[in-house]
């Protein structure tokens, strides 16, 4: 194959060779030339044509020019790992080239292949050996294989390195295990280094355990150690995750004074916080302080406005976002989207549809799976299968969704049969895949299935099921009339069970005019959770149901005397002003609310 920049490597080439390597294998300081040329190489055919002649001129036969050919090749890993393992003896240096370039790749697992490879070696490893591995830990979330390479780092004497500590700390922050986490940071002394304290502010509010979070932050002050952004964006998200509306004005006050508010980051993260804690018009305020904007700061004000359900102001700055010339990607709509399925409004949410397919924006996971929750919500089933189709890229979550929409569309045999679907493709269930297919039958009155579910979440998956799967299955034997078997499961649950299994229960022995069980159930929400005006109804149902209308009598002269219940309301989507304008992008000088502001 001939490649456009084959003759100006070649003519390099042959240039240096001439000048720094006429009769021998050259170490000096002329290989900086070499180092140069690999360095200008923006493709692999470049870097190939480079290896060519250095096969040539036996060049590839010196490590140090063969280290450095090989760092140049690692964003091609397959090529990377051809010249690799036609090494005799590789040394440290490359075998930490090869890792490096496997926690950055997509396929992060061959890196524990090549640590275990370098161990075989009997080398000496360096801390460079360790923290691309553990990187590539933390990608794949290898817990115990994590665990094991920090085993190696405390026997190595290696644990003493504050970098790889910060490696071993992400790596336990990723994967959930803050406790461990915090363990370690409290073991690196002295505990200034300030990507330490950032790692795990963002591992407690990945958790999210917000107010650990703050408490850290405070501990910080307390030490008089200095912020960076990255520090002040985790505690911003931490005080909007909690509503602390004050804690976010002296934040964003500080942010004034040392001049952080020109950060992106940094005002991303004021936006968030003040649109999480109800005051989206302050955010706003700060958008438009900004003088460069990018499209992270368009999606975060964007996405605020939704979640406050305000959703033609969404709009009006999807339109205006179009007039600067912004281009909009998949994150920029799935807030949106997420707010059309939380409110029904489906109208909306076909337009944002039909605007996708105009923008010819790819329809990655993110935003797929986004559109086949909008649809199953809003009622088109079919609409969110063809979506889901269409998806080249699927995760986890999209699967999860697809089954859930079968469930709440009543389709149990299907959201099963794309559950196995999942399974056979590769794609690894998560607890909330399992939740959503217990749901399905439940729904679906498939009792059997639904224990064979909950059986595979244990014993193949490793999954301990939470309060949420055992209301499932609460849930599901009431609805199949087994209240005794329901009874049972919820009285002998490993974990405490809520309000919410026991009153599944109560609404099944309704159905059934089971009283006995019903008033046994209404004593344990008495006496165990708060009183709450659905117990009463369902009891007087139940009642009803059973023909007992001296007990239904008193049930509700209990109720008018003791209880009120809330008021409910309902909206219905009367029409999707605005959008008939959205695709004349350039038609109205008219910008979203506080434009001017």
């Amino acid at each position: 194959m001939i490649f456009g920049s084959a003759s100006w490597v070649r003519q390099k080439f042959q240039s240096w060779s001439l000048h720094h390597f006429p009769k021998y294998y050259s170490t000096a300081p002329e290989d900086q030339s070499l180092i140069s040329l690999l360095e200008s190489c923006t493709q692999t055919s470049e870097i190939c044509q480079v290896h060519g002649s250095m096969v040539k001129t036996g060049l590839v036969n010196v490590p140090f020019t063969l280290s450095k050919l090989l760092a140049s090749s690692i964003q091609d890993t397959d090529y990377a790992a051809s010249i690799f393992n036609q090494i005799p003896s590789p040394n440290l240096f490359m075998f930490n080239t090869m890792l490096r370039g496997y926690s950055i790749s997509h396929h992060p697992k061959q890196a524990f292949v090549v640590f275990k490879g370098l161990r075989a070696q009997q080398m000496i490893l360096d801390q460079f050996s360790f923290i691309p591995t553990l990187k590539a830990c933390a990608r794949e979330l290898a817990y115990e294989t994590g665990q094991g390479i920090h085993g190696v780092v405390v026997r190595s004497g290696h644990g003493l390195f504050t970098n790889v500590k910060n490696a071993l700390l992400h790596f336990y922050c990723v994967c959930g295990r803050i406790g461990d986490a915090h363990q370690l940071f409290d073991e690196i002394p002295p505990k200034i280094d300030l990507v330490s304290w950032n790692t795990l502010l963002g591992g407690y509010l990945q958790v999210p355990h917000p107010t650990m979070v703050t408490c850290l932050f405070g501990e910080m002050c307390r030490k008089g150690l200095k912020f960076s952004t990255t520090t002040i964006s985790s505690v911003l998200c931490a005080v909007g995750d909690l509503g602390n509306i004050l804690g976010g004005v002296s934040l964003h006050g500080h942010c004034i004074k040392v001049g952080f508010c020109s950060d992106l980051n940094v005002a991303t993260a004021l936006i968030d916080m003040y649109a999480n804690a109800g005051f989206i018009d302050l955010g706003h305020k700060i958008f438009y302080q900004v003088p460069k904007k990018d499209v992270v700061l368009w999606n975060c004000l964007i996405d605020g406005y939704a979640r406050s359900g305000l959703l033609q102001e969404s709009l009006s700055l999807l339109q205006l976002m179009k007039r600067e010339q912004v281009k909009p990607n998949s994150s920029t709509l799935v807030g949106l989207l997420s707010a059309c399925a939380a409110a029904g409004a489906s109208s909306v949410g076909l337009c944002i549809s039909n605007y996708v397919e105009e923008e010819q924006i790819a329809l990655d996971a993110v935003l797929g799976t986004a559109l086949v929750d909008m649809y199953c919500k809003c009622g088109f089933l079919e609409k969110a299968i063809d979506v889901f189709e269409r998806m080249e890229i699927k995760d986890v979550k999209s699967w999860t969704a697809m089954i859930s929409g079968y469930g709440v569309h009543g389709q149990a045999k299907n959201a099963i049969m794309i559950f196995h679907r999942m399974e056979v493709e590769g794609y690894r269930p998560n607890e909330v895949t399992f939740l959503a297919v217990l749901n399905a039958c439940s729904h679906g009155g498939m009792v059997v299935e639904g224990i064979s579910f909950l059986e595979k979440m244990v014993r193949e998956y490793g999954f301990s099921p939470k309060v949420e799967h055992y209301g499932c299955m609460i849930d599901l034997l009431g609805r199949a009339g087994l209240l005794e078997e329901a009874h049972n499961l919820i009285k002998s649950l490993p974990i405490e069970g809520d309000a919410t299994g026991w009153r599944a229960l109560l609404a099944a022995c309704r159905v059934y005019g089971n009283v006995d069980l019903g008033e046994r159930v209404k004593r344990v929400l008495l006496e165990i959770f708060d009183e709450h005006p659905t117990d009463s109804i369902l009891l007087s149902s139940t009642y009803a149901i059973a023909g007992r209308l001296p007990d239904y009598t008193r049930m509700q002269e209990i109720r008018e005397e003791k209880m009120m219940k809330e008021a409910g309301c309902s909206a219905i989507e009367m029409d999707s002003h605005g959008w008939e304008h959205i695709r004349e992008y350039g038609s109205s000088s008219k910008g979203p609310p506080h434009a001017n502001a």
